[in-house]
């Protein structure tokens, strides 16, 4: 199989989704605790849930974290696209 090369745009989106401190400790948060719920996420990094629900939020729509809902609670997951980003964030 041959992998297609994102475009210059499909990159931007990425990194625009990563480019913040908080979100960036969310992934890794995230990737050490996969189906983590936002209100953990809040604790773990003491931040306010409002700010935190922000940045998970952004990561979403950048493609970067999966979202699965689980009665009133949603569980969060890296993408495949945020595997391969925290690899490049964890390498870098």
């Amino acid at each position: 199989m041959v992998e297609k090369i994102k475009t210059a745009k499909q990159l931007e989106r990425h990194f625009k989704g990563a480019a913040n401190h908080w979100r960036i400790e969310i992934l890794f948060l995230i990737q050490k605790n996969p189906k983590v719920a936002l209100g953990n996420i809040a604790d773990r990094l003491d931040c306010d849930i409002k700010t935190i629900s922000e940045h998970v939020r952004k990561l979403s729509q950048s493609g970067l974290v999966n979202k699965k809902y689980k009665g009133r609670e949603v569980e969060h997951t890296l993408s495949p696209y945020g595997e391969k980003f925290f690899a490049f964030l964890k390498s870098f």
